[in-house]
């Protein structure tokens, strides 16, 4: 499929093109923080905590007066690095086991499959808490443990896509012709088993997102008093009832992030579907 016929499937659906519009917003934010938000987002200012909203603070403050709008601008910079860095992660141990599998099949595939199953049979949320709560609470942490406990459903893609590439006439061409393994997987296989990969990478960026908020929220991801959204919703829970806006503006915003990065996937995948 041609560049331009891919942007005119994926501008025709309104939803995906929202989705897309948002996700650049939020890159553009985040590249800007420093000069965006309009307050350091870890300077206390105990005269001014738990202010609502207001034109000084134009999101209020939180318990140690510290500008809401300034902690979720440089919150944005953490949740997007997590979501890129763990999904980066993830999609690389996916492409190789899956490859090996689906290319190679017999004892690699067996062998591949099984390790993938055993995987699968941990619930991924149990199994992430149980690696984070043995080693320090940290960003890099976070993204290590999401990328090497989420790369299953990747590899069974990658592995679905090969075992069909692989029997099809350009593959067993290029085999005829003398095309090595390494050539044959590179230049053949690969470029066509990509688009569900890319797929898949988009709506995980939106998975790792929300459970980076998730482990944050539960203390076991980032540590304070580094802003990130998880960390803005745990230290608003206690004031829910006298200061909504410190989990409304948080849950907002990994509302409106998860739902963009799932409009995008979504798009991506009717865009890229040959049929359609």
């Amino acid at each position: 499929m041609n560049l331009k016929l891919f942007l005119t499937r994926f501008a025709a659906q309104r939803l995906a093109l929202i989705g897309a519009i948002l996700v650049i917003l939020m890159f553009m934010v985040s590249a800007a923080a420093g000069r965006l938000a309009p307050y350091d987002p870890n300077h206390p200012e105990p005269r001014n905590r738990l202010s609502p909203p207001s034109s000084g603070h134009i999101l209020g403050t939180d318990a140690l007066g510290r500008d809401v709008l300034s902690r979720l601008i440089w919150g944005s910079q953490v949740s997007l690095k997590v979501g890129f860095v763990a999904v980066g992660l993830t999609t690389t141990i996916g492409l190789l086991l899956g490859t090996a599998a689906g290319y190679y099949g017999g004892m690699v595939d067996d062998l591949i499959m099984i390790f993938c199953d055993l995987m699968l049979c941990f619930p991924s949320m149990f199994l992430i808490l149980a690696v984070i709560a043995m080693l320090e609470p940290s960003i890099w942490n976070v993204m290590i443990v999401i990328g090497l406990t989420s790369w299953m459903g990747v590899a069974r893609l990658v592995r679905a896509e090969f075992i069909t590439l692989k029997n099809q006439d350009f593959t067993l061409a290029a085999r005829a012709l003398g095309a090595s393994d390494l050539r044959l997987i590179l230049y053949h296989l690969l470029p066509n088993a990509l688009a569900p990969v890319l797929v898949s990478a988009t709506l995980g960026v939106a998975g790792a997102i929300l459970l980076e908020s998730s482990l944050s929220f539960l203390g076991l991801g980032v540590q304070p008093p580094t802003a990130t959204w998880g960390v803005m919703l745990a230290d608003g829970k206690d004031y829910i009832d006298r200061a909504w806006w410190l989990s409304f503006y948080p849950g907002l915003a990994i509302l409106i992030t998860v739902l963009s990065y799932n409009l995008v996937g979504e798009g991506l995948r009717d865009a890229l579907d040959p049929r359609n």
